[in-house]
Parts: structure tokens; C-alpha cells; sequence
């Protein structure tokens, strides 16, 4: 599941805190990526839990409607499509899915509120209507509406943001990559395949024998920047004369013992594309400037191995 970006991220990560805090140690790094990338596949399965509550919230809707004192014609005769779509019983009762969701405790009995503003922007969508409109129905049809809807409700929601960082310090900003493989999923479902819990890391999904360890890659990384990092804190130190080691963002500081250290430990990956990763992750979690900063400094050290 965890691809080789998100690694470098978690990687990333975990020395961030110990330029925060010197006193952390390998262990300590070591436990935090372990939470850190079961975090991950728990934000996809408490997204891909959705599905049934969604779909209970459009049936109650309905009901409601059709017990008013004076329902109108729609109202007593709503489109019941989505409210029988088959992905949520799909879900629901797969012995599996529903094992590890009751496992871990993940659900979304206390943000009605949310569930209701989310049908409500749904049910107003030309797509929406589009798809209860069109005849007949399929499950390859309802797995492409909820991709739909992973990908077109839940990204940039702010009130989807809140609930996610009031549950777990790691979601918030790994809730794309999540929404990802919940359309993945969506996908193998439409065509008709069973649902299987992803594996943790992508070189042990099926087709990937044979690959090197990503576990292996992102533990070792984070170990070489833990054991060199005071190492590579100087070197920065000697190609930055004109920077105050202490005034170097905490971010690009981290960064660059990251890319040191993957340089360093990896041969086989080629240096370019070390610079390049790092250079990418910068742009999301550091200045403006850090960019060029960042590139700068990691070519000029890994270039004087």
C-alpha cells in the first residue's frame, strides 16, 4: 500500500522530531514509523467504511420525506438507487472488512452531522442525479459513484480535515493518498472482485515478488539519518558558512540528512533521483525558498562522496 514517496515522507517525518527533540532516539523513531504506516491503511479503511452509513442516511432521508404530513409526489415516490446500491452490503457484510472495522474501533456513529452535510452536497450534484436518472443498475455503476464521491466530496473538506485530526495526529495530511486507494478499491470492486485488506507496504503486494523491501528501505533510511545525523549536521554546517546552523529551517534540516542518508545507504538508488524526492517533499512541508535551498545542498554534498 505505502509507496516509496510516502515512505520518504514518514521517513522525513520521524527525523523532523529529532531535530525538535535531541533526545529521541532510533527506538523512538522506530515505534513512531511502525504507528505511522499502520495510520495510513486505518484512514483508507475508515474512509472505505463510509459506504453503509452514507447509504443509511440517504434511506432515513427518504423515509422521513415520504412520513411528512404532506409529502409531494417525489417525496412518495423517491429514486431508490443509491439507497440500494450494492457497495455498502457489499462492505457491510463481508466477514473480513467488518471484522477489522469493529477491531479497530473505526466509525461513524458520532458525525451524523457530517454524514448529513455530505449526502446534501451529494444529492444536489448534476452527477448525482445523472446516475439516479439512468436505467437500470449495477455494481460496476454504484463503485464508480462512490469514487466519485471519495474523490469530488472529500477532498479539501474542511469539516471532513477536523473530524480526521480530532482522530488521529496522522491523517490530515495523508488524506489523499487514502482517498486514492479507496477509488482503487471502488475499481476491484465494480468488477466484481472481493474485498482484501491491502498490504502494509507495496513490495509485498501480489505482483511485486521479488522487489526490495520497502519496509526494509524506509526503516533502514531512518536508521542511517538517527546514527549520522550529528555527521551530517556538520557537513550542511560547512557548505552553509553564510547560515547560522541554528537558523536553518528545522524542516530543511531534516530533509537534507534524509537525502544524505538515503545517498548514503542505497547505491542502487541513483542520487538525482534522492535530490528530486526530497526537493518534491520540501515543497509541501517547508518555505517558499527551501526548494532551491534544499536542492542546493544535497548536490553539493552528495556530488563531494
Amino acid at each position: 500500500m505505502l509507496n516509496r514517496r510516502i515512505l520518504r515522507i514518514k521517513a522525513f517525518k520521524a527525523v523532523y522530531s529529532r531535530v525538535e527533540n535531541p533526545a529521541m532516539t532510533i527506538k523512538d523513531a522506530e515505534a513512531e514509523l511502525a504507528r505511522s504506516c499502520e495510520a495510513t491503511r486505518d484512514l483508507y479503511l475508515y474512509l472505505l467504511s463510509v459506504a453503509a452509513p452514507l447509504t443509511e442516511e440517504a434511506k432515513s432521508r427518504a423515509e422521513a420525506a415520504r412520513s411528512k404530513f404532506n409529502p409531494s409526489a417525489e417525496e412518495l415516490n423517491p429514486k431508490l438507487k443509491f439507497i440500494h446500491n450494492g457497495i455498502a452490503p457489499l462492505l457491510e457484510e463481508d466477514p473480513d472488512f467488518s471484522k477489522i472495522i469493529k477491531k479497530k474501533k473505526l466509525s461513524w456513529e458520532n458525525d451524523d452531522m457530517f454524514l448529513r452535510h455530505l449526502y446534501e452536497s451529494v444529492r444536489e450534484k448534476d452527477w448525482f442525479k445523472q446516475y439516479l436518472q439512468a436505467p437500470g443498475s449495477s455494481l460496476q455503476e454504484d463503485a464508480a459513484l462512490f469514487a466519485r464521491i471519495y474523490e469530488e466530496e472529500f477532498t479539501d473538506n474542511k469539516e471532513l480535515e477536523a473530524i480526521l485530526e480530532d482522530l488521529s495526529i496522522y491523517w490530515n495530511d495523508e488524506l489523499e493518498y487514502a482517498l486514492s486507494w479507496c477509488c482503487r478499491t471502488m475499481d476491484a470492486l465494480g468488477k466484481g472482485r472481493r474485498w482484501n485488506l491491502p498490504e502494509l507496504f507495496m513490495s509485498d503486494m501480489p505482483g511485486s515478488e521479488g522487489k526490495e523491501s520497502d519496509k526494509d528501505f524506509v526503516y533502514n533510511l531512518t536508521r542511517a539519518a538517527f546514527r549520522n545525523y550529528d555527521n551530517y549536521a556538520a557537513r550542511i554546517a560547512e557548505v552553509t558558512p553564510k547560515w547560522d546552523s541554528n537558523r536553518i529551517c528545522a524542516t530543511d534540516l531534516a530533509l537534507i540528512v534524509c537525502g544524505l542518508a538515503e545517498a548514503d545507504t542505497f547505491d542502487n538508488i541513483d542520487y538525482r533521483t534522492t535530490i528530486n524526492e526530497f526537493v518534491e517533499i520540501s515543497k509541501y512541508y517547508s518555505t517558499p525558498e527551501s526548494r532551491g535551498f534544499v536542492n542546493g545542498v544535497l548536490d553539493k554534498l552528495i556530488n563531494k562522496k
